[in-house]
């Protein structure tokens, strides 16, 4: 089994902060967006990812976008830490990923698709709150350790999954102790965020409710997203979807509005 000390290990290498891009969090907290932009400009490859992410076709720009100051005023502060969030996950990601079907432009784009689509959700719920804006950040950054930790007893997946049909949020709990939604908030402490972060991706695992009844509704809502989202062929055949087991029951009661929302024949 794959101790608790050796999770940590993992997640303590979340984030690798350059000096650039912690001070553009600084400012991009305290709302300063223009400050922000300027030290973003300084760092080179925050800027070429920062310039790459907002034109996929997923940020709906007609034409391209690739100054900073320009960058950050259309996202405003909330959508602008969540793309730098995004980033410092991104500098994690491995080069070749060994157990999930994934390289650096597909995590990308998932990054993406689940940043827009959430604030998407967020905006139709009238949410303004920076901490649930972030809060899906901490899924991509959690799929990012599983790989590490599931890597790390290889054989033993490959053999658990071959034997029979264990899901792989059931494995990681086996080898670890914690399932994709505990690594969640191991790093949502890390990274000081609100334990609100934490407690919606806790209830999105559909089988956690929260007993507050805003946390709970919202879990509804990335719970319908994150089954949306990775029942795609692409992510299907990176085997993500294998983390979600979808709980109808759970969500019925928002499922024709997330079905509108997201435009769902």
């Amino acid at each position: 089994m794959i101790t608790k000390e050796k999770v940590d290990a993992y997640i303590q290498k979340i984030p690798p902060a350059p000096e650039a891009l912690k001070k553009t969090l600084l400012f991009l907290n305290q709302g300063e967006l223009t400050k922000a932009a300027q030290i973003a400009q300084t760092d080179l490859a925050l800027k070429a990812y920062l310039v790459e992410l907002v034109n996929k076709p997923i940020f709906g720009f007609r034409n391209k976008v690739s100054d900073i100051s320009q960058i950050f005023g259309i996202l405003g502060v909330e959508r602008s830490q969540q793309v730098v969030y995004n980033y410092m996950i991104s500098l994690l990601s491995p080069d070749a990923w060994q157990l999930f079907a994934l390289n650096k432009n597909s995590f990308s784009d998932l990054q993406a698709e689940l940043s827009s689509k959430w604030q998407k959700i967020v905006s139709h719920l009238g949410i303004k709150d920076a901490d649930i804006q972030n809060a899906i950040t901490l899924l991509p950054a959690s799929i990012i350790v599983s790989e590490a930790l599931f890597c790390e007893k290889i054989d033993d997946v490959n053999l658990l999954r071959s034997a029979s049909e264990i899901d792989l949020n059931t494995i990681l709990a086996r080898l670890c102790g914690m399932d994709l939604f505990d690594i969640c908030q191991r790093i949502a402490q890390k990274w000081n965020m609100d334990e609100k972060s934490a407690a919606i991706l806790q209830a999105a695992s559909g089988v956690k409710p929260s007993e507050d009844e805003q946390i709970n509704m919202l879990g509804k809502w990335m719970h319908l997203l994150l089954f949306y989202t990775l029942s795609q062929p692409t992510y299907i055949n990176a085997q993500l979807n294998d983390f979600i087991d979808f709980q109808i029951e759970y969500v019925g009661d928002i499922y024709d509005d997330f079905a509108k929302l997201m435009e769902i024949a």
